[in-house]
């Protein structure tokens, strides 16, 4: 059985009409991308790859290879002449319905890449969701045993101390999404 699992945040507020349409596209590639019941999981690049189709169909900008021209930079600051001054690289873009979208695989939560995309997300223009899909377990061997980490429980977690507590005000609705 595939699993692909998701929560929007802030829980206070139903997920936008469009991320059930993201999420099929999760559920389309579950069989070659489910954690859960996979040995072992594929790359983000890989996945990226997968999906590339779906999502452009959907409308998003992808990006499609590590070459600075094939990557997706949303601006942060502007300078002279009104050009980016300051741009970080996100995984996919809808502009229409201001989405981001950020992808991780083994290091989403071991490598903290999922504190980067939070907090990269914050200061994007234009940027008002962000959809970031997680692995529901991460396998990996510890010594001679293996270790499963739950990477979108553990993922769903942070989102829930940022969109619960009162010292934080985070600007863009977020769905996780556990593949």
């Amino acid at each position: 059985m595939h699993h692909v699992q998701f929560c929007f945040f802030p829980r206070t507020r139903p997920a936008p009409v469009f991320c059930r349409s993201v999420v099929e596209v999760f559920e389309r590639h579950a069989p070659s991308t489910c954690t859960v019941s996979l040995g072992k999981g594929l790359t983000s690049d890989q996945i990226l790859r997968l999906m590339s189709e779906d999502l452009i169909g959907l409308g998003f900008t992808v990006e499609l290879g590590k070459t600075a021209n094939a990557k997706i930079k949303r601006p942060v600051f502007f300078g002279k002449n009104g050009e980016p001054a300051l741009q970080y690289e996100i995984d996919a873009f809808h502009a229409e319905w201001r989405c981001g979208l950020e992808l991780e695989a083994g290091r989403a939560w071991m490598g903290n890449a999922i504190y980067r995309d939070l907090i990269q997300a914050m200061v994007m223009v234009d940027l008002e969701y962000l959809i970031l899909a997680v692995p529901n377990a991460y396998k990996y061997q510890s010594g001679d045993r293996p270790v499963i980490n739950k990477d979108f429980d553990k993922t769903c977690a942070v989102a829930d101390a940022l969109f619960g507590h009162s010292r934080v005000q985070v600007p863009y609705g977020l769905m996780v999404i556990g593949y």
